[in-house]
C-alpha cells in the first residue's frame, strides 16, 4: 500500500485494499491499520523532509479514494444496530481523513452516520443537528490552534441537547483539552469512539447555558483576547526585531519574507492557544516539533529563541504570556541539549532558503494519528 501511495498510483492502492478484503482481512483493520498506517507514515516522511507537501496531499487523496473503494461495495446489506451520529471537523480544520475513518468504522459497526467532512461552520452544524437530532456529535480536530473554535462548537452542540465526543490530536494525547472544553467524552481512535458510544452518553441539559469563562476562568485576565487582537502588530514588530538581530534578512526576497512572517505568525497563534487553555506544554510541544521540522530542512532551530525573546519584549506586561514564553524557551533549551543539529552553525533563523520545502500552513502541528 505504501509503495502504491508514494508512487501516486491510486489504482494500485485500490487494488491493494480490494485484494485484502477478498483475502478475508477485516475491513476495520484495513481502514485503521493499512490505510491509517500509511497516512501516519506520510506525516512522518513529510516531517523528515523526505516527501514534499504536494506528495503529502496526493497521498491523502489516494487514501481517501482507497477508503471509498473499500467501504462502498455492500452498503445496502448492512444492518443498523446502533443509533444515529454526526461526524464533523471543527471549523477551520482541513484534516478530514481522521474523521472519515471514524465515520466508516462506526458505519461498519451498524451506526447511521451523517458525515459532514472538513471545516464545518458551527452555525451550519447546529442547523443540521436540528434536522437530524442525532444521539451524539463526534467532533474532530488535529490542529491545536482550532481549540477555541472547538470550544464554541462543543458549547453550541450541548446547548441544543446533543452530547459531544471529541477526538484528534488537538485535544491532547490524553484528551485533557476535550474535558477542559466541556466535551461529554473523548476517544483516542475510532475503536475508542465506538466503545464510548456504546455507553450511550447522556444528553446534556440545554437550559444549562455556559460561557467560555465558565469552563476557563483564567480567560478573565483578557490576555488571550489582547494577544489575539494584537497578532498583526506582534508579528510585524517581531520581524523588525529579527531584522535588527540578523542583518542577512535585509536581502530576503518577497517569498522568503512571506515564509518568515508565516513562521512568526504560527508562534503567535500557538501562544494564543496556550493562553486559551492555559497549557504551557502545548506551546512547548509546538516549539520543539517546529525545531525538528526546521532542522530537517537545514534551518538552525536554536535561533527560534530569538523569536521568543522578541515576543517577550513586547509582552512583558502580560504575566501569563511571559510565563509561557519562558517555559517555551526552557523546552527548546532542553530539546537542544538532547538533539544535535549539525550543519546549522553560523546561520540565522529564519533564513528561508528558497529551496526548502517547508510549508507552514500545510501542517502547522505535530503529526497526529489519522484514526484519532
Amino acid at each position: 500500500m505504501w509503495a502504491a501511495v508514494i508512487d501516486g498510483d491510486e489504482y494500485a492502492a485500490v487494488d491493494v485494499v480490494r485484494a485484502g478484503r477478498a483475502a478475508g482481512l477485516d475491513e476495520e483493520a484495513l481502514l485503521l491499520e493499512v490505510i491509517g498506517g500509511v497516512q501516519r507514515r506520510v506525516g512522518t516522511e513529510w516531517a523528515a523532509n523526505r516527501i514534499t507537501v504536494a506528495q503529502e496531499h496526493a497521498a491523502t487523496a489516494i487514501n481517501e479514494r482507497a477508503v471509498a473503494a473499500l467501504v462502498g461495495h455492500d452498503r445496502d446489506r448492512r444492518t443498523r444496530a446502533g443509533g444515529r451520529v454526526t461526524v464533523a471537523c471543527v471549523d477551520g480544520e482541513w484534516h478530514a481523513l481522521p474523521a472519515r475513518l471514524v465515520a466508516e468504522v462506526l458505519r461498519l459497526r451498524g451506526w447511521q452516520v451523517d458525515y459532514l467532512g472538513a471545516q464545518t461552520p458551527t452555525p451550519h452544524l447546529i442547523a443540521d443537528l436540528h434536522r437530524t437530532n442525532p444521539d451524539a456529535v463526534l467532533l474532530s480536530s488535529s490542529l491545536p490552534t482550532r481549540l477555541p473554535t472547538a470550544h464554541a462548537a462543543i458549547t453550541a452542540c450541548r446547548a441544543v441537547g446533543i452530547p459531544v465526543l471529541a477526538g484528534g490530536a488537538a485535544f491532547g494525547p490524553d484528551g485533557r483539552h476535550a474535558r477542559l472544553l466541556g466535551a461529554d467524552g473523548w476517544a483516542a481512535d475510532a475503536r475508542g469512539a465506538a466503545a464510548v458510544l456504546q455507553g450511550a452518553p447522556p444528553r446534556p441539559d440545554p437550559w444549562a447555558a455556559r460561557q467560555a469563562v465558565d469552563d476557563l476562568p483564567h480567560l478573565a485576565d483578557q490576555e488571550y483576547t489582547l494577544v489575539l487582537r494584537s497578532r498583526p502588530q506582534l508579528v510585524k514588530q517581531t520581524l523588525v526585531d529579527l531584522e535588527r538581530r540578523f542583518p542577512d534578512m535585509a536581502v530576503y526576497d518577497d517569498a522568503q519574507r512571506e515564509r518568515t512572517a508565516e513562521d512568526v505568525a504560527h508562534i503567535v497563534d500557538f501562544l494564543a492557544t496556550a493562553l486559551y487553555v492555559d497549557d504551557a506544554e502545548l506551546f512547548g510541544t509546538f516549539l520543539t516539533w517546529t525545531a525538528d521540522i526546521l532542522t530537517a530542512r537545514g534551518v538552525p532551530a536554536h535561533s527560534l529563541m530569538a523569536g521568543l525573546d522578541a515576543l517577550g519584549g513586547q509582552l512583558r506586561d502580560f504575566p501569563r504570556s511571559s510565563s509561557l514564553l519562558e517555559a517555551g524557551a526552557g523546552a527548546l533549551a532542553r530539546h537542544r541539549s538532547s538533539v544535535s543539529s549539525p550543519g546549522s552553525r553560523g546561520r540565522a533563523w529564519p533564513p528561508c532558503n528558497p529551496g526548502r520545502s517547508r510549508s507552514s500552513s500545510s501542517r502547522p502541528h505535530p503529526p497526529s494519528s489519522p484514526s484519532g
